[in-house]
């Protein structure tokens, strides 16, 4: 195939990368009613209407919604029953990312004023949280890891993970990866229905504070409809990789990094740039040599034709700031010398340095997360982390003596807002009260 080549020196860049790049999930009035409908009705009818759509949907019938629930004694069999190797890999990986998010947590803090009033800060975490995990013959034991571990290392009290299983399919490395993760309950139920369990609870599914996890259109759209009632992680776009190179790497490797995220669905975005025409042609040849031999060919081939670019920029710096721009999930600077780079770089899920850093080794062992923001919310975003799972709480506590100041203050702000009963609230604490405001 040829990729699509871009020239920073085009008259018409700047509109055309706009074009490629744009990203809009329009979700059509007759998709959102159906969910609309669909969470409605569980948070109405509970189990009933949870069974019903995952036997019409999902194509698995139970007597009851408790017959969907994973045991713990099911998922230490299924970690039994995985290949040591990837057994081994699992549990390497699952300490990677933990011992990376212990890094993350958040501590109380207190301290006194001059007046010795108190002020601080408390951290607590969420009581219960809800993982959703792509299921069926798709297999994404990372995504539970990623998922589990910085709740598990925030203190959330439980954590309810909820996995589609069509037909009954059910992959043992997801449940392997609960099993590692120590997730509490395992559900076999998904789609928008598993969502709004998660959000109203049922009479078997207990109601959780925060959803995180990928999943369908439709997961998508209860996330977004159910938030507000819960917390949620994000609503995630395609996954995107922005590749930064200087010439060095091997193009085989920049090929294969393009092609990783281009895998995922024909809707991803690939994009290389380089000031070095010559590289890039080499890169363009290494991705037609390459790709016959994907078993995914065909979505990675819809992907790189439909959103993918291979663009020379005049240097690595108007690079960094074109990456700036589109803030993308996924950056790899892959140069000689990134830390030269790095300052520059304002806007990213995720930095990858050096041409020995894929992309991949961050989605499953590096430590950092992989639930990064998408469709240039990077810009005011930040990948999942432990801090999404705690929550702060302000801390006031006035002294006799240092209220006779704020109160003061309080008092003259909340009558220029003519708030007179927060005026008076105030002031009834005062020592010298304000004339005419007799306390009682």
């Amino acid at each position: 195939m040829s990729m699509r080549r871009l020239d920073t020196s085009q008259g018409d860049f700047d509109r055309r990368l706009d074009d490629l790049t744009r990203w809009q999930e329009d979700l059509d009035k007759d998709l959102t009613q159906r969910v609309t409908a669909i969470i409605e009705d569980v948070a109405s009818r509970g189990d009933d209407a949870v069974l019903e759509y995952t036997a019409r949907f999902d194509r698995l019938s139970a007597g009851s919604l408790a017959e969907l629930e994973v045991s713990r004694q099911r998922q230490a069999a299924a970690l039994e029953r995985v290949a040591p190797a990837q057994r081994d890999a699992l549990e390497y990986a699952a300490d990677r990312i933990r011992r990376y998010h212990e890094h993350q947590t958040q501590h109380s803090w207190q301290y006194r004023d001059e007046a010795g009033n108190l002020l601080g800060q408390q951290i607590t975490p969420l009581e219960r949280a809800g993982i959703y995990v792509p299921g069926g013959k798709a297999s994404y034991p990372s995504s539970v890891l990623m998922n589990a571990l910085p709740a598990r290392v925030a203190g959330v009290d439980e954590i309810i993970m909820v996995v589609p299983a069509p037909g009954g399919e059910l992959n043992d490395l997801v449940l392997a990866a609960a099993r590692i993760a120590e997730v509490d309950r395992v559900f076999t139920i998904g789609g928008a229905q598993a969502v709004a369990a998660l959000a109203y609870g049922t009479q078997t599914v207990p109601a959780v504070d925060k959803i995180v996890g990928p999943g369908n259109i439709y997961v998508a759209a209860a996330k977004r409809q159910v938030f507000g009632r819960v917390g949620i992680d994000m609503v995630a776009g395609p996954s995107e990789i922005l590749v930064i190179c200087d010439g060095t790497t091997d193009p085989d490797w920049v090929a294969m990094d393009l092609f990783s995220q281009a895998e995922h669905d024909e809707n991803a975005q690939s994009l290389l740039l380089c000031p070095d025409p010559a590289y890039l042609d080499r890169v363009s040849a290494s991705v037609d040599r390459l790709l016959p031999g994907m078993e995914r060919a065909d979505i990675i081939r819809a992907a790189l034709a439909g959103r993918g670019a291979l663009i020379r920029t005049r240097d690595l710096a108007e690079a960094v700031a074109i990456s700036n721009r589109l803030a993308p999930e996924h950056l790899e600077l892959s140069v000689r010398a990134p830390d030269e780079l790095l300052p520059l770089v304002r806007n990213a899920g995720a930095i990858f340095m050096g041409p020995y850093t894929s992309e991949a080794l961050g989605d499953y062992c590096a430590g950092p997360n992989h639930v990064l923001p998408t469709a240039r919310s990077a810009r005011f975003s930040s990948p999942l982390g432990v801090y999404d799972f705690q929550k702060r709480s302000s801390l006031i506590m006035c002294s006799e003596q240092g209220v006779q100041v704020l109160g003061a203050v309080a008092s003259t702000l909340a009558r220029g807002e003519a708030l007179t009963a927060h005026a008076r609230s105030a002031e009834y604490r005062l020592t010298d009260r304000p004339e005419g405001q007799a306390a009682g």
